[in-house]
């Protein structure tokens, strides 16, 4: 038994369409239904997807494992970073083999659930960005199943929707609240039970067929009579169930009624699900066996014509091009490549002349083939073949049943075409294809077709993959006339001398042959094979004797303008017999003048029935041959032969029968009603010719007024579009002062400034700003956050600004750079001149010089404390900076050694040092400030270069930013006395 199954696409705005889909639909419904959702989800985050559903419907809703079988009445959710498709009822995961960015999840189940449950497959497509599942929804149709795709107004994001809908393959656009209530009513009308185990029963008999085929003829003026009943009875089941009509009759009415649904039918029929290099294994025997092949005997700069029939959208078009094209890069050598795609579906052409195909197309075409031959457009969501490979393709409307062929092909592209036709047509196409081709032409079909009774026009080159390669056959069986597919010709186009037939080494003949040629040499008279006009295609035999090249210009060689005196009128008259009747036609007897004198000559025209057949056009073999002496005997009567006088330039006896005269009259009444019949059939032929002209001057002269109509309108329409361009450029203008006054405003001011908008996403800044956050042009539409700032131990930017952004209440503070510069950052609401609130602002002002004046009030203030302290200390207390300046100087130090303190300000400390301590004296002194060493015992000189035995200790002084600025140094006597 099968479970229906709902494949439901979605990705941005997927929750909410979710919710509205699932809480639409009854609780008390017991659907026989399965619903597989397929979001876009982040592969590191965990889906609480399932979770959300549950709130939504009684169902059981479970997160897919791998193998999971698909129950009736359940909803199962992909889980995140897998890839997911239907197998044999059940869910199988697949680890993504793409990029991220570059999945497309809902396409591959799509494809799945199509080849799984053909007609009972169920496509929606949700909310979304992108182009995801516009490929999976062409399989699920190719299948017969349904397809439904969100009304692009109730979206959120409405990218999926709306590359769903543009392929023309949705049934229905409906908010996701009233897609459950169509899914059911489908499924009960398309299935015999909510678990079918058996197809529905025929519903259109061959009557109602026949009527319908009527009137899709009417309306699109193409036959389906002749393609496989079968195929075609499912697509009007499914007609029928997605209208909710019941009987066939209710259904041809509902057609007659409703010219729309009629369209809607005849593009169901014409459902053409391809893609890019579809059948890999194919497309590369391609590459391999026959790409070359089509240029191997042909000169550099020569043309290779190539016809893709049933092209559809044009991917396989495109596909083989781009083949054709590589080749020609590593070949290296200039070709002429036109490739001609036809199709009956205008709207499949009309994709296919665009060039622009979803960027799920990536599954199927390789990166590097991508990055070479496609163009992404529209933010990725959409790919755009090049123009190198897009001038190597003509498409166009065309029906390969009616409408003529094209000749000359180098190869034949006709995939997946045949499966959907009858034997019969079947067997005139194939033959067509033949015709159409070179000698040595190659026909590539589909996987599931063949050339069928037909092998003795193309020879195999691969049977597995269907390529087939013209057999060069000039007489056959299957050729069919091509007069239905051409227009009648006045003359022939094509002669075929003699020289141009091959002639076989007689060597190589086996033995019968010899010894036919040979008979046929001694025995066989002389024949000329001609069309109705008389022109010759063929000689058989010493004609002679008969025939001779007429006076003037070579050109095409007829066997009335080559007949000898006396020979022209009876043959004209024979040959026209044999072509009014299309039976044999012999003229006995005739008088002809050769280069020896008078020889009488039978005459005989016969139709060759296999040959036109073969060649499009009626051929016949006139027999030339001397009469036997028993018709010479009857042309002439007994007797003396008396001469005298001469009738139409020949001599005659005088006792010539009567009779001979009376037959030569004879002769020239039937030739005179002859070219009687023949002028009144050309004047017939030229008063048609007349009246279609007329006709087609008509259509001109109205196709000449409209056009007439349409250049007033044109110009109309340019006369506006030019005032409102030049409305345009003043605004324009207006716009780019205005844009070069604020950009140096905010540049000469010189404070760095960001804006943002709502979504906390880069807008602009100010050149200043790139000292304080690493920013560059392209990073205008990022995050802030993602963008990494120079700014020491502030990280909460983000909630800053997103904190103004909710109370609208401007925050202010300090932050220091990596550079040691310091600044006061502020952020504001960016509000426009309607008072909206579209962002925020933020400015950082420098105020590194105002901090540095700020410690070194400090420092002064903290030097003021320190000197209050140590005046009136006992000990003699020094302050110094890191270099060893003495910066502070107390009376005890200045009674010890004697240096007042204006004296000492302008020493260095290593001035009063012993001159054996001074070189490690201001290092050991910031050991001991550190707290390397407790105390330090070094000799001082006094102002009178005495020594002084000093004990040491010694501690930093730090500033408010914890930065340390100087050493506060106390000197005490060891031994209490001066040396000398």
């Amino acid at each position: 038994m099968t479970t229906p199954v709902v494949g439901i696409g979605a990705s941005a705005g997927g929750l909410a369409a979710f919710e509205a889909f699932f809480s639409a639909m009854p609780d008390d419904v017991a659907s026989g239904l399965a619903f597989v959702l397929v979001q876009h989800l982040a592969p590191d985050h965990k889906s609480l997807l399932t979770e959300i559903i549950r709130r939504y419907t009684s169902m059981q809703v479970f997160e897919v494992e791998d193998g999971m079988k698909v129950e009736p009445n359940c909803a199962y959710i992909i889980p995140p970073n897998r890839d997911m498709a239907y197998l044999d009822g059940k869910l199988q995961l697949i680890e993504p083999a793409a990029p991220r960015g570059q999945r497309m999840p809902i396409d591959f189940f799509f494809r799945s659930l199509a080849l799984g449950l053909n007609e009972v497959a169920i496509g929606v497509v949700l909310s979304g960005t992108g182009s995801d599942g516009t490929l999976g929804i062409r399989a699920i149709k190719k299948a017969g199943g349904m397809v439904i795709a969100q009304t692009p107004a109730s979206c959120e994001y409405d990218g999926m929707p709306r590359n769903a809908i543009a392929t023309g393959l949705v049934d229905y656009d409906l908010p996701p609240s009233e897609m459950a209530a169509q899914i059911f009513t489908y499924v009960a009308r398309t299935v015999s039970s909510p678990l079918h185990t058996a197809p529905a029963p025929k519903l259109i008999n061959d009557d109602a067929l026949h009527t319908i085929f009527i009137m899709l003829h009417a309306r699109t003026g193409h036959d389906f009579s002749q393609y496989k009943p079968s195929t075609i009875q499912r697509r009007i089941e499914r007609r029928m169930a997605l209208n909710q009509i019941a009987t066939q009759d209710d259904y041809i009415r509902y057609l007659q009624q409703n010219a729309t649904e009629t369209d809607a039918l005849f593009r169901d029929l014409l459902i053409g699900v391809t893609g890019f290099f579809r059948d890999p294994d194919a497309f590369t025997a391609l590459e391999k066996e026959v790409i070359p092949r089509l240029f191997a005997n042909k000169p550099s700069g020569s043309l290779v014509r190539i016809w893709s029939t049933g092209c559809s959208s044009g991917e396989e078009a495109y596909s083989f091009a781009i083949l054709m094209q590589e080749h020609l890069e590593r070949v290296r050598e200039r070709y002429v490549v036109q490739i001609f795609a036809t199709d009956i579906d205008s709207n499949a052409i009309a994709t296919a002349r665009s060039g622009l195909y979803p960027a799920s197309i990536a599954e199927d075409i390789s990166p590097e083939r991508l990055a070479r031959f496609f163009t992404a457009e529209a933010d990725g969501n959409v790919y755009r073949i090049h123009k190198t490979i897009r001038d190597m393709l003509v498409f166009s409307e065309q029906n390969v049943i009616k409408d003529p062929p094209f000749s000359k092909l180098d190869c034949i592209v006709c995939r997946n075409l045949l499966i959907y036709m009858g034997g019969d047509l079947q067997r005139k196409l194939i033959p067509l294809f033949h015709y159409a081709l070179n000698p040595g032409g190659f026909l590539f079909l589909g996987t599931s077709e063949t050339v069928g009774d037909f092998g003795d026009l193309f020879t195999t080159i691969d049977r597995k993959l269907k390529l087939y390669q013209r057999k060069d056959t000039l007489h056959d069986r299957h050729h069919v006339a091509m007069g239905r597919f051409l227009p009648p010709r006045p003359t022939l186009e094509t002669t075929y001398p003699r020289s141009a037939i091959k002639e076989i080494d007689p060597a190589k003949l086996p033995l019968r042959e010899l010894t036919e040629q040979a008979l046929l040499k001694q025995f066989a008279p002389a024949g000329v094979l001609v069309n109705a006009r008389g022109d010759i295609l063929y000689f058989h035999g010493r004609t002679g004797q008969y025939l001779e090249p007429s006076p003037g210009e070579a050109g095409v060689s007829n066997i009335l303008k080559m007949a000898r005196e006396g020979l022209r009128r009876g043959l004209s008259t024979t040959l026209h017999k044999a072509h009014s009747t299309g039976k044999t036609h012999q003229n006995k007897g005739l008088r002809i003048k050769s280069n020896s004198g008078f020889i009488s000559v039978n005459i005989t025209a016969c139709p060759v029935t296999a040959g036109s057949i073969a060649h499009g056009f009626p051929m016949y073999l006139v027999i030339l041959e001397a009469a036997p002496q028993s018709d010479r005997d009857t042309a002439q009567t007994a007797g003396p032969a008396e001469t005298g006088g001469h009738i139409d330039g020949l001599p005659i006896n005088r006792d010539v029968d009567i009779e001979i005269l009376r037959q030569e009259l004879l002769a020239k009444e039937e030739y005179l009603q002859t070219a009687i019949e023949e002028l009144e059939t050309s004047n017939e032929e030229l008063k048609s010719s007349n009246e279609e002209m007329q006709a087609i001057n008509e259509e001109l002269q109205s196709s000449n007024e409209e056009l007439e109509t349409s250049k007033e309108e044109l110009q109309s329409v340019n006369e506006e579009l030019a005032t409102v361009n030049a409305e345009l450029q003043n605004k324009l203008a207006d716009l780019s002062q205005t844009n070069n006054d604020m950009s140096n405003l905010l540049s000469g001011t010189g404070i760095a400034t960001v804006f943002v908008d709502l979504q906390l996403r880069l807008l602009r800044f100010t050149p200043a700003a790139t000292r304080i956050i690493n920013l560059i042009q392209v990073d205008i539409g990022r995050p802030v956050g993602h963008i990494a700032s120079n700014m020491v131990g502030y990280t909460s930017m983000v909630a800053d600004v997103q904190s103004v952004l909710e109370t609208l209440v401007p925050k202010e503070l300090d932050v220091r750079t990596e550079e040691g510069k310091w600044y006061t950052m502020r952020i504001q609401p960016y509000r426009t001149i309607e008072n909206v609130i579209e962002g925020a602002v933020i400015t950082f002002v420098d105020i590194t010089e105002m901090k540095k004046s700020h410690e070194l009030l400090q420092e002064a203030h903290d030097q003021l404390r320190l000197v209050g302290v140590v005046r009136d200390s006992q000990d003699a207390i020094a302050a110094l900076n890191m270099r060893g300046d003495i910066i502070s100087w107390n009376p005890s130090a200045q009674r010890l050694f004697g240096w007042s303190e204006e004296e000492a300000l302008t020493m260095n400390i290593q001035e009063m040092t012993a001159e054996e301590n001074r070189e490690h004296e201001l290092e050991t002194i910031r050991s001991v400030a550190a707290g390397s060493m407790v105390q330090y015992e070094t000799i001082r000189l006094n102002k009178e270069g005495q020594s002084i035995p000093i004990l040491l200790t010694a501690t930093f002084l730090v500033n408010n930013s914890g930065s340390i600025y100087a050493m506060a140094v106390t000197q005490r006597v060891t031994q209490g006395r001066i040396q000398a």
